[in-house]
């Protein structure tokens, strides 16, 4: 059984994820159901289709949850990696934490204020500590000291 703090985390972001689902649901139907948009009469529609359809601040609920599935998957696949080599503790279970808060910080922002500036700030500060912990998981599994 493998116990690792960078676990945490981990979950922790796949709940954030689920929450961003349930409030990008929660906007979108009622916004749907406003615009006269008939789920039961869409065929092979996109999200283009909705982006032309819907308001801007329901959509950057959805925007934000497809961002969620994106670059995260990185960081759950180095966060286990990092759990499996024992190396899920201390200062790398920290910078996992600190991922997960400027996700959720990401989320909220461009949730409801959307300033791309901002966006992209938070964006970078979260890629950074996700190349952190990928050079924390080379270095380990490849024995570079």
């Amino acid at each position: 059984m493998i116990h690792s703090d960078i676990l945490r985390p981990v979950v922790a972001l796949i709940a954030w994820t689920l929450v961003m689902l349930i409030w990008a649901i929660a906007t979108r139907l009622p916004a749907m159901r406003g615009a006269g948009i008939d789920m039961g009469t869409l065929v092979g529609t996109t999200a283009s289709h909705a982006d032309r359809g819907l308001p801007a601040g329901v959509q950057w609920k959805a925007h934000n949850y497809n961002h969620l599935t994106e670059q995260p998957t990185l960081f759950y696949a180095v966060a286990l990696v990092l759990a499996m080599i024992g190396q899920g503790d201390g200062v790398n279970a920290w910078i996992a934490w600190a991922y997960v808060a400027l996700r959720i910080v990401h989320s909220l922002w461009q949730a409801t204020v959307n300033r791309v500036r901002v966006r992209f700030w938070l964006f970078g500060l979260s890629t950074f500590t996700l190349a952190a912990l990928t050079l924390h998981a080379a270095m380990a599994v490849f024995g570079l000291h």
